[in-house]
This record gives C-alpha cells, sequence and structure tokens, in this order.
C-alpha cells in the first residue's frame, strides 16, 4: 500500500534501518552487542542470588495475612518448622522409640542453615488412634528454621541436614516409617522442584527452537543466527533485572525468572522469523543484500516494534494486580520483551548481513528466483476461504465456541501441596502420614496477633470457633510475650492447611476476633496466606483481564488506523482463548488427571495468549493492509495470508514449543500454564489466523478498514479482484506486482540495476 507518510518520515525510517545494516554501521552493531554480552553474562548468573522467594514476595500486599507475617517479625524471627513423622502401622515398638530418641538429640545439636536444633520439641506422641502414649503408633518432631531474605536458598540444605540428622527418609527394613514434612519439608521440595529451572528451560527452549527452525529453513547454519540472538537477549534481560533487583528494589521470584526465559526465547524467535520472511522476499527482487535488509526492516519492523509493544505494554498491566508475585512479573517480562526486540531489530539484522546470503544454504535466494509463497499452500487456503468466506468463518466460530463450553470443568479454586507436584515427594507422604495419626493443621498453625489487654479474650473467642484445636493455643517457643502493647499466639486447625475446610476456619476466625472489642486483632499463617491468595488473585482477573483487552485494542487501532479490524481481531483471539482453557480443562480432568488449577491460571493463560497470540494477527493484518492499497482488500488477504502463512505458523510452533517447554518441570501449576499457552497458540496459528481472521476479512471487505479512506476504496470493493489477485503469481505469492517493485525503487532511489 503506498506509504501515508511524508518524504521526510520515510527517508527517517529508512535511514534508521540503513544504520543497523549499513557497510560499516553493520560491524559498529556487532561490536556494541559483543560488549554488552561480555559486561552481561556474568552479571545474568548472579540473577538467582537476587530472587526473593519470600512469602511477602507472593503474597498480596494489603492483605491480613501478610500485615500479620510483617508484625511477626517483630515477636520473634520469621520461622518455618520442618516436621520429622515417625510411623508404625502395628505400633511403635521400644526399638522404635530409642531411635526416635537417639534422631532428637542429634537435631537438638543441628545449627547450620539456619537449623535452630536448640529449639526442636518432642516427640509428640499419637494419641488420635491409640488409647494412649503406650500404645502409639506415630511420633513427630518439631525443628524450626530461621529464615531469611535468602530463606528459599537455605531451605532445601536445611532439611537435607535434618533428613541426614534421622538416618533417611522412607520406610526402614524393619518396617519403621521416617518422613520430613510440614512448612519446611514441602518447601524443601518446592525448591528442589525450581532447582536448575533457568537451565533446564533454557535447554528445553533452546532445543526446541533449534529443531523447528530447521524444520522452517531447512539451513542447517541460518538457525544459528536467531539461535545467538535470542541468548544474547536472554542474558542481557537477566543481567539489566539483576541490576534493578539489586539497586532499584524490583521484586524477581522463581517463578517471574523462569516465565522470563520462555518469553525471550518465543517472543524474540518470533520476531526473528518474520524478519528473515521479508529479507529472503527482498534478496530475490535486490543483488545488495544491504539494500534488501533495509527494504526488510522499513517494512516489517513497524508490525515487529507493534507486535512487541503490545507483548510489553501488556506485561507492565500486570502492575495493577493485587498479587505481588503477579506485580512482579509484569516489569520482568516487559523488560524481557523489550530487549528482545531490541536485539532482534538490531544485532539480528546486522548478523545477517553480515554473513551474507550463503547463510541461507542450501536454499539460497538469488535475485530474480521465484517467491515460493506464490503456488504454497497458504496461497491455495486463502482462494478456497475466498469462494465462501461467511460459511467458513461462522462454522470455524460455532466449532470454537463448543470447545470453550468445556470451561465448565475448569476447576481453578486452587491446588493443594499434594496436587501441585507431578510425582510424589517425601513431604507429601509425610503429610499423609500425619494427617492419619495427628491433627491435620498440625505443625502449620494459624498465627493471631492482638492487642495485649484484649488478648485473653481473643484467645478465649478463638478457642470457641468451630475447625481449632482448643488446647492448641500456645505462645510458640523463643517468641517474645509482647511486643509494643501487642500479643501473638498460634493455634492448630482440625483440617488439613492447604483443603477448603481450613480455609472456611480462617474465616470464622478472623469474622470471631475482629468482632472482639479494641482487640485490633489479626490472622494469618499458610491457610490465611492461601485465603488471602485466592481473593486477590480473583481481584485481578476481574481488573486485569479487561485493562489487557483495552491496551491491544488501542495499539491495534494506532496501527491499523481502522476501528472494525482492531474489533474483529480481539474477538477471535478472545474466543481462541476460550477455546483453548475448553480443551485445557477437560485435558486435565480426563487426560492428564489434574485434581485442578491454580487460582492464577485462567489469568496467566490470558495475558501470554492475547498479547502473544495477537502478534500473529499483527503480522497478517498489517500484510494485508498493505497488499489492500495496491490491489483492494478482498485480494489483499488472499495476497497477505499466502505471503505470511509459513512464517506465522513456524513462529506459532517456536513459541508453542517454548511454552511447553514448562511441561518439563515436575510442577502442576507450571504444567498447566504450559500446556494451555501452547494450545491457544496452536489454534491462533492454523484456525484463528488462517480461517477464522482471513475469512472474516473476505466477508466484510474493505468496510474492515473503516473509518480510514481504504473502507471507501472503489478497487477493494470489485469483486473481480478476488479472482485476479488470486490468480497472478506475483500479486498472489509475492505480495507486490512488478509495478509495484518499480514504484518502490524509485521511491528509495534505487539504480534500475538493482530493481
Amino acid at each position: 500500500m503506498p506509504d501515508e507518510r511524508s518524504d521526510g518520515q520515510r527517508q527517517t525510517g529508512r535511514g534508521v534501518a540503513w544504520l543497523v545494516c549499513g557497510r560499516r554501521t553493520k560491524w559498529l552493531v556487532v561490536l556494541f552487542w559483543l560488549v554488552v554480552i561480555v559486561a552481561a553474562a556474568p552479571l545474568a548468573q548472579k540473577l538467582t542470588d537476587a530472587q526473593d522467594n519470600q512469602a511477602s514476595s507472593w503474597l498480596p500486599g494489603s492483605a491480613e495475612s501478610t500485615q500479620v507475617l510483617k508484625v511477626s517479625e517483630d515477636f520473634r524471627p520469621e520461622q518455618i518448622p520442618a516436621i520429622v513423622v515417625y510411623a508404625r502401622e502395628s505400633g511403635l515398638t521400644a526399638k522404635d522409640r530409642a531411635q526416635i530418641r537417639k534422631d532428637v538429640g542429634e537435631l537438638k545439636e543441628l545449627s547450620a542453615h539456619g537449623i535452630r536444633g536448640e529449639e526442636t520439641r518432642g516427640p509428640l506422641f499419637d494419641t488420635k488412634k491409640a488409647a494412649g502414649a503406650d500404645a502409639a503408633k506415630a511420633a513427630q518432631v518439631f525443628v524450626p528454621i530461621t529464615m531469611d531474605e535468602k530463606g528459599w536458598e537455605r531451605i532445601a540444605p536445611a532439611v537435607d541436614s535434618i533428613r541426614a540428622g534421622v538416618g533417611g527418609t522412607g520406610e526402614s527394613s524393619d518396617g519403621l516409617a521416617v518422613h520430613v514434612t510440614g512448612p519446611g519439608g514441602t518447601s524443601a521440595d518446592f525448591s528442589e522442584a525450581f532447582e536448575g529451572l533457568d537451565s533446564t528451560l533454557l535447554l528445553a527452549a533452546g532445543g526446541v527452537v533449534v529443531v523447528i527452525l530447521l524444520i522452517t529453513y531447512r539451513s542447517p547454519v541460518l538457525l544459528i543466527v536467531p539461535l545467538i540472538s535470542a541468548v544474547v537477549s536472554l542474558f542481557t534481560a537477566q543481567a539489566l533485572i539483576y541490576l534493578l533487583a539489586e539497586h532499584a528494589g524490583l521484586t524477581v521470584n522463581g517463578q517471574s525468572a523462569g516465565i522470563l526465559t520462555v518469553l525471550v526465547f518465543g517472543a524474540g524467535t518470533d520476531y526473528a522469523l518474520l524478519l528473515v520472511a521479508r529479507y529472503r522476499e527482498e534478496l530475490r527482487r535486490h543483488e545488495d543484500r544491504h539494500e534488501a535488509m533495509q527494504l526488510a526492516l522499513h517494512r516489517a519492523g513497524p508490525a515487529v516494534i507493534a507486535s512487541g509493544a503490545t507483548v510489553v505494554v501488556s506485561m507492565l498491566v500486570l502492575l495493577t494486580a493485587d498479587m505481588n508475585s503477579t506485580r512482579g512479573l509484569g516489569p520482568v517480562a516487559a523488560i524481557g520483551v523489550a530487549v528482545a526486540l531490541i536485539a532482534m531489530l538490531s544485532l539480528f539484522p546486522a548478523l545477517l548481513v553480515v554473513c551474507g546470503r550463503w547463510l541461507f544454504w542450501p536454499l539460497v535466494p538469488h535475485n530474480g528466483s521465484q517467491e515460493p509463497t506464490e503456488r504454497g499452500v497458504w496461497a491455495r487456503t486463502g482462494r478456497r476461504i475466498a469462494h465462501r468466506p461467511r460459511l467458513t468463518w461462522s462454522i470455524t466460530a460455532v466449532v470454537l465456541a463448543a470447545l470453550a463450553l468445556g470451561m465448565t470443568q475448569l476447576r481453578a479454586d486452587g491446588l493443594s501441596n499434594a496436587d501441585s507436584f507431578t510425582d510424589k515427594p517425601d513431604s507429601i507422604v509425610g503429610q499423609e502420614v500425619q494427617a492419619e495419626y495427628f491433627d491435620a493443621g498440625s505443625g502449620d498453625p494459624l498465627v493471631v496477633v492482638a492487642n495485649a489487654a484484649r488478648g485473653d479474650e481473643v484467645r478465649d473467642t478463638v478457642a470457641r470457633t468451630r475447625g481449632v484445636v482448643p488446647s492448641s493455643i500456645v505462645v510458640p517457643p523463643g517468641t517474645k510475650p509482647e511486643y509494643e502493647g501487642k500479643v501473638l499466639f498460634e493455634v492448630t486447625t482440625t483440617d488439613a492447611t492447604d483443603s477448603e475446610a481450613a480455609k472456611q476456619t480462617v474465616q470464622r476466625v478472623r469474622d470471631a476476633v475482629h468482632a472482639v472489642p479494641d482487640a485490633d486483632a489479626q490472622v494469618g499463617g499458610n491457610t490465611a496466606a492461601i485465603l488471602d491468595m485466592d481473593r486477590a488473585t480473583t481481584h485481578d482477573n476481574k481488573l486485569v483481564i479487561p485493562l489487557v483487552l483495552l491496551v491491544v485494542l488501542l495499539i491495534l487501532a494506532l496501527l491499523l488506523r481502522a476501528l472494525v479490524a482492531p474489533l474483529l481481531l480481539i474477538a477471535t483471539v478472545v474466543l481462541s482463548f476460550t477455546a483453548a482453557l475448553g480443551i485445557s480443562a477437560l485435558a486435565f480432568h480426563h487426560v492428564f488427571d489434574y485434581a485442578g488449577e491454580a487460582t492464577d491460571f485462567p489469568l496467566f493463560v490470558f495475558v501470554f495468549l492475547v498479547a502473544l497470540g495477537i502478534d500473529y494477527n499483527i503480522f497478517l493484518s498489517t500484510r494485508i493492509r498493505e497488499e489492500a492499497g495496491r490491489q483492494g482488500t478482498r485480494a489483499g488477504v488472499v495476497t497477505g495470508l499466502a505471503a505470511t502463512g509459513a512464517v506465522i505458523t513456524s513462529a506459532g510452533l517456536v513459541l508453542a514449543g517454548t511454552f511447553a517447554a514448562l511441561g518439563t518441570l515436575p510442577m502442576v501449576g507450571f504444567a498447566e500454564i504450559g500446556f494451555a499457552v501452547a494450545l491457544g497458540v496452536l489454534l491462533d496459528t492454523f484456525v484463528v489466523r488462517s480461517v477464522l481472521v482471513t475469512a472474516l476479512f473476505l466477508d466484510v471487505g474493505p468496510k474492515v478498514w473503516w473509518p480510514h479512506a481504504l473502507s471507501r476504496d472503489p478497487a477493494a470493493r470489485t469483486p473481480s479482484t478476488v479472482t485476479a489477485g488470486s490468480g497472478s503469481g506475483a500479486s498472489a505469492g509475492s505480495g507486490a506486482s512488478e509495478s509495484d517493485s518499480e514504484s518502490d525503487s524509485e521511491g528509495s532511489g534505487r539504480p534500475p540495476d538493482q530493481r
């Protein structure tokens, strides 16, 4: 389509492109990034050390449980108990009891990794099933671990020391079962699940990218350039995030660090694929590779920038979330995608030009060679859809809507600790054994703080509340009896800490203590934190999802200078999202046998699918708009699909593959997000973009650009243009007719021999 900017703007755009791929300046770009990666690599390795995985980095900042956590620090160092559980179904023997006493003695001597062995409590014997302590079948010992800003890092080695202190876990040869569970044991197993997260995802995502790029390019050397650019992007982003975390207060945790790797690899490779496709087109029209890259950047750059801006701004919308973990993900992801965008528009094209045409070996695009998309599968697909577009989009929309009905199977009300792992680690086995013989909430109590003057009344109120064990109300060891007019005590629930019944108990206790006059009582602890996170996530879903839709709609309207097209594109992405959720819910329930979904599952899937899935609609719609100015909207749709189909398919496979890499982690929450996003991206790639959007644009015709002048283009409303455009080799495949190519040559000042 004709460039509607002024001559000065056109020259500025091409001038910026020339800075990246000029004969001399390309070397400066490569040198700049070489300096960046040398400086960034050591800092990137420190990002794990800068992670803050304390509870406060995940909890909603204004929640009652967060406030209790902060107040608790005045009474005692933050502690997390590991619980050693011993059990024998036939009853503990004298030998067992001797072994337990010996273990307790050794545990009391431990002090490494924050273990406070001197405060070890126990053994406490089971009286739930047994007639008395002498007939007990189980015993438990509480070992506190002191937390600090690096607490997440010390939990796993601390629990390893405890397990070594009891001679290992599992069932011994003589039938005594020993397990380390409780908050400490479970946290250690979570920590080990996250161990090596960055390297695991880097290898998995890198492997996916290599395989798909090899299939796409059919060149054993071309794939090296986008891979190098993606790695440079990741290390640079990690270094920048590390500096911001250390010196600017940016919160980074294991979740955001893991998703960063996937986003940078997935989004960065997508941008590289689009640019390579346009560069290859221009190499078939121009002898000078520098000029070909200049034009490729000039024409594909706006779509790439718009796609990157959509993701960046959508991620920044997460800053409005209540959940600290969700809010912290926003800037981390935005920085990662922004760095990937800059690298793919500077380092990547510079490397391509430095290497030259041989990089495409064995399928080298020579000047004057035929554009392969002219008679490709996507050109044929577009021509078929053009015959009956309304019927095509109607059937497609109905099928997607039917798949969305699977959302009725969605159970996004949170995952228990046991349901959060894809396997069953020792802490979960121990949790089941503990629940069999002791009160289910034992070892992970509710924490209550109140004004000291009303402390006794608050204790009595808690004791009378259904769902707690009255005799368990204690001031834990090592805790100040009073601080600045406040008291703190703990109480055990009768139900498992992560159960729905325990969350209901928290609400009952809160309602009861809040009603005590002048008590200023608050209830915290892990169960209270889970309840607060569920509520904050529900709030975030209602706030963030509409904001992301609005942001994407505005960016599309500015990019396409239209209203109808952006609304249609948004509608298709939402339909794709609901269909992906529906299929995922059915798969989780009937195939993978997962117990449910995390409360933030719909939000994360939505943000990633809309922000990333809209990329493909941007790539397609901008190319259609470009072609519509030359040959009319309906012919432009067929041409645009033919020109972008292969590259968008490859980009979708790369992005789906990188998110599927999350499934390599032994965590149900990550596996579910990876599966749903990968599925949604594939739906966007093969169904929504290739069929639904194409058919809608063909059916609506020029009016899709309303209120822009293109909506009134008489040529675009000529029915014969579809047939004519589809049948002409140059316009259908290459995206530019011979006269268009000549016009571009004159506009850019190229000599006739390079047309």
